[in-house]
């Protein structure tokens, strides 16, 4: 189930992210599936051309997630959501230190939502702490689906232990989403240097300024007929 419209002391951050999924929702709505997971997401279109994007609503797992303790942090497209990009995603990305002691957090909220875990092979993995141990666990539930990853990765020269330590944070009303700076996920896009990175990454640099007015127009997407909605949306995803 989607996290419901809250009129509370939500953020700008939370915001933009409801919105995004709203705009999402009428973009898929009636979408034939393909077959495709975020995991054979291209390096240009990125993951809201996929079957993951169809119902994808991260709220509800964060919202599960910080009740339950996990100090985890948001990365990848739903932080640049958050920050004011105007692109769309069908996946969530997490960041969390790898502690031990914090596995036992997010067992708890993965397990609350019945979530699916595997390994970066597909293979599956059960819901319990020995999941945590991995540099990177995969996990779907019913609204979102995505990669959990730790420090523990192969990041190159990329400081993530000091990006979670400076990492951002926003009021959902009754939870806190943390989410990557806004600079620190320019650095991480720049350096994964995918086309669709590339372009995020230049998105968020040149958005102070244009984000009120990109804003508003994001609402006409839910405003045209299905036909006319059908070839916005693709138009936007290839973009």
């Amino acid at each position: 189930m989607s996290e419901p419209d809250r009129a509370d002391d939500t953020s700008a951050p939370v915001r933009r992210l409801r919105e995004a999924v709203r705009r999402l929702a009428c973009q898929t709505r009636g979408r034939q599936c393909t077959g495709l997971t975020h995991h054979d997401a291209d390096d240009v279109t990125g993951t809201a051309g996929t079957d993951d994007a169809v119902g994808f609503d991260p709220l509800p797992l964060l919202r599960t997630l910080d009740r339950a303790g996990a100090r985890v942090v948001v990365i990848g497209q739903v932080a640049g959501i958050m920050h004011g990009s105007q692109e769309l995603t069908g996946d969530l990305d997490l960041l969390w230190d790898g502690d031990p002691a914090q596995a036992g957090a997010l067992v708890t909220a993965f397990t609350q939502l019945s979530a699916q875990l595997t390994d970066d092979d597909g293979a599956p993995v059960p819901c319990g702490p020995e999941a945590f141990r991995l540099p990177k666990v995969l996990f779907r539930t019913a609204t979102a689906s995505g990669d959990c990853c730790t420090p523990a990765l192969p990041w190159g020269n990329l400081p993530v232990a000091d990006f979670l330590g400076r990492c951002e944070t926003a009021s959902a009303g009754d939870f806190t989403i943390r989410y990557l700076s806004r600079q620190d996920l320019i650095q991480m896009r720049q350096a994964i240097g995918r086309p669709k990175d590339l372009r995020r990454a230049r998105e968020m640099a040149s958005l102070d300024g244009v984000e009120g007015t990109l804003a508003s127009l994001s609402h006409v997407v839910c405003a045209i007929d299905t036909e006319s909605r059908s070839a916005v949306g693709m138009a936007e995803v290839r973009m």
